[in-house]
């Protein structure tokens, strides 16, 4: 606990993790409106757990329910809206989050980085996925080695160019495998592949001071090469990968 509330040093002063005792944090530092961690109360005996969060297995997402006043003053309503606008404020730039899953009393897993993928304001909940898998947020603590993370289960095949698209198909070719996070920011052009499957993120977040999670999720990642197949003729095509990284660049650059 007293790591976490010592947090981690950035140009902008010491930046803590939070409060276990708030869902939503947003560190007073951050100069964007996104929050930075989320939290998830351990389940207790003979207590209702105070949020109906839910986790399904079928499509790896996660769902957190907005925060609720904590009572029926102007300030309290206040309070849960600033914290429920940093969590959905997540979503439009690709902000990647970390969660802390309680598993038990007084026990804690940390997930990141995590990427909010939808908002539902009439269920009053966002939808998110994870980087780890969630063998990793049980009680037993975090069990996955090094080698883990590279199992197919955790990975998705990415469309180059969309089947929409005449220059699409149903093919290896016009595919990248990719894990959850790395397929959102690719479709929402934070992530670009180069024809020489060197890895380009936009340039607004190279800019962005927002932590360690950042920094390794998707800044580490500039400038690497992808992983190719060994058979060339099962490699990403470099003419999609051209027409759809030029597609991209401009889609950052604009935004």
């Amino acid at each position: 606990m007293v790591v976490l509330r010592d947090g981690f040093d950035t140009p902008r002063g010491r930046i803590s993790y939070g409060s276990f005792f708030n869902g939503i944090y947003r560190p007073k530092q951050f100069t964007g409106p996104a929050a930075l961690c989320l939290v998830t109360a351990p389940p207790k005996e003979r207590r209702d757990a105070p949020y109906d969060d839910e986790y399904d297995e079928a499509t790896a997402t996660f769902t957190y329910h907005y925060r609720r006043p904590q009572s029926d003053s102007a300030r309290a309503r206040l309070s849960a809206a600033a914290d429920n606008r940093a969590l959905k404020e997540a979503l439009r730039p690709g902000v990647p989050l970390i969660y802390f899953r309680g598993i038990a009393p007084g026990q804690y897993t940390p997930v990141a980085p995590i990427f909010i993928t939808h908002d539902d304001p009439v269920r009053e909940a966002v939808a998110f996925q994870a980087a780890l898998p969630v063998a990793d947020t049980t009680p037993a603590g975090l069990t996955s080695d090094e080698l883990m993370l590279r199992e197919a289960p955790l990975l998705q095949a990415a469309h180059i160019i969309e089947d929409r698209d005449p220059r699409g198909a149903a093919a290896v070719v016009n595919g990248i495998a990719l894990c959850a996070i790395h397929h959102l920011a690719y479709d929402r052009n934070l992530l670009g592949i180069a024809p020489d499957g060197v890895v380009h993120i936009a340039g607004r977040l190279l800019a962005e001071i927002d932590g360690p999670m950042l920094r390794v999720g998707l800044q580490g990642f500039h400038g690497a090469p992808i992983e190719q197949p060994r058979d060339p003729l099962d490699r990403p095509d470099p003419t999609r990968l051209h027409a759809r990284f030029e597609r991209s660049s401009a889609a950052a650059s604009a935004s």
